[in-house]
């Protein structure tokens, strides 16, 4: 009898990759992205995170998560809060953090890997939790910039780092010709 591949769930904190990415240097092509999982085992689900500006049209992410949506993504987003600091400026805040949090404690038990793309350091307790069901984590991220773009407990707990740029021909976006 053949083994059972590998069950996959890839986690995607959309504005921390994001951010990794652009500190590297790079764009990522998602198709891309995903067929290089899908080649590592069953890839049983890809989450993209993400808040959007309440009442504003954002040009840039708005396709993106459209193209997600359509290209077997889970896309999950939610609008930003907006609220006013001690000196009176004006400051938005979200995270996608619980929302992450609960669909992977969620998945924990279909899948056998883990695969965070954030460096957020917040995760760590997720990872350990994950961890205990039997779930090996793959963390991805950078150390290759500076400052680096993970918080060290995290990679610390992490089964597997992979930084991004041992990645990044696998998955950059290359511009049309």
């Amino acid at each position: 009898m053949p083994a059972r591949p590998n069950r996959i769930a890839l986690f995607i904190d959309g504005s921390n990759l994001h951010a990794t990415a652009r500190t590297l240097g790079f764009d990522i092509d998602y198709r891309r992205l995903r067929s290089e999982f899908e080649g590592r085992g069953e890839l049983l689900r890809a989450f993209y995170y993400t808040c959007l500006i309440e009442g504003q049209t954002n040009f840039v992410v708005k396709p993106l998560i459209d193209w997600l949506d359509y290209n077997g993504y889970t896309v999950v987003t939610k609008a930003t809060k907006e609220f006013f600091d001690g000196n009176g400026r004006r400051r938005t805040k979200g995270n996608m953090e619980i929302e992450l949090t609960v669909d992977a404690m969620e998945m924990a038990e279909q899948i056998d890997e883990m695969v965070l793309f954030s460096g957020d350091g917040d995760y760590r307790r997720l990872v350990e939790a994950i961890q205990r069901r039997g779930v090996r984590v793959t963390v991805v991220s950078t150390i290759s910039s500076r400052p680096s773009m993970i918080a060290d407990d995290l990679r610390r707990q992490a089964d597997v780092f992979t930084d991004l740029l041992t990645l990044k021909p696998h998955i950059i976006r290359s511009l049309p010709h």
